[in-house]
């Protein structure tokens, strides 16, 4: 295998255990098991096994993907997802609060991420933005209005480190960025949608306050959030992309030549 798309389109299936041919056209990513098990209830299909390093299961042209946790995860899942072409890409993810504003169970839609990761530092130079596509997010905006249901908007600071909640020098620095939220993916998947001409976006549910020592991420509060929110959060995923189907909209805004 010499080319990208070759070596893309064999990691893709290698990993999932999908074959290309049944991926649909539009993508959600998780990082959680059982988000994969709330689309195949949603969706009504048969639950997929644990074969895979990455679950993944489709129904009515939407495939939904566990592709892990962090940004070199992010980045690796974009690159694959080049050799199936996505109309759209959008990530269910899970965020830890830095605004004393929000709360658990909040929705944030995010307007750009802060490339704090380094992962991204591979594929455009630092002073890049990360930003996703806007009629996607325009079109999650409406998925959540038609439920009804509130959300923030705001920057996502994007991270490599896994435990810092208890660095208060890190976590001064994080309030200076002005940053809703703290993650290890958005800003890493934004930007290497970008670079992989995916149009890409993101919605995140406030999981933790890790900013507090009691705002900590728990079993018990992680619990809490999935049981509460999280089949929620799956289904504004799968209607936001449904009206994506179609031409009712378009989310290719951006000028992906260079």
């Amino acid at each position: 295998m010499k080319s990208k798309e070759e070596i893309c389109g064999n990691w893709l299936h290698r990993y999932t255990k999908l074959p290309l041919e049944d991926f649909g056209d539009l993508i959600l990513l998780t990082n959680f098991n059982n988000y994969v098990d709330m689309f195949c209830e949603q969706m009504k299909v048969e639950a997929v096994g644990f074969d895979a390093n990455m679950r993944a299961a489709t129904a009515e042209g939407i495939t939904m993907i566990n592709f892990g946790m962090g940004s070199p995860n992010a980045a690796l899942i974009m690159d694959l997802l080049s050799s199936v072409k996505p109309r759209a890409v959008l990530f269910l993810g899970k965020t830890g609060g830095i605004s004393n504003k929000t709360q658990l169970g909040d929705y944030i839609l995010p307007l750009a991420g802060i490339r704090g990761e380094g992962t991204s530092n591979d594929y455009f130079p630092p002073e890049v933005p990360a930003l996703p596509a806007f009629m996607l997010q325009r079109a999650i905006s409406t998925a959540l209005r038609d439920a009804s249901l509130d959300y923030w908007t705001g920057t996502v600071y994007t991270t490599n480190r896994r435990v810092w909640e208890h660095d208060e020098k890190f976590k001064s620095y994080l309030r200076t960025t002005r940053a809703m939220a703290v993650d290890m993916e958005t800003a890493t998947l934004f930007s290497c949608g970008f670079y992989n001409h995916i149009p890409t976006g993101a919605l995140l549910l406030v999981s933790d306050n890790p900013m507090t020592p009691e705002g900590v991420k728990t079993e018990k509060s992680d619990n809490h959030v999935t049981q509460n929110f999280a089949a929620t959060h799956v289904k504004i995923g799968i209607e936001a992309l449904r009206l994506l189907q179609g031409d009712r909209k378009t989310v290719r805004h951006l000028k992906f030549d260079w």
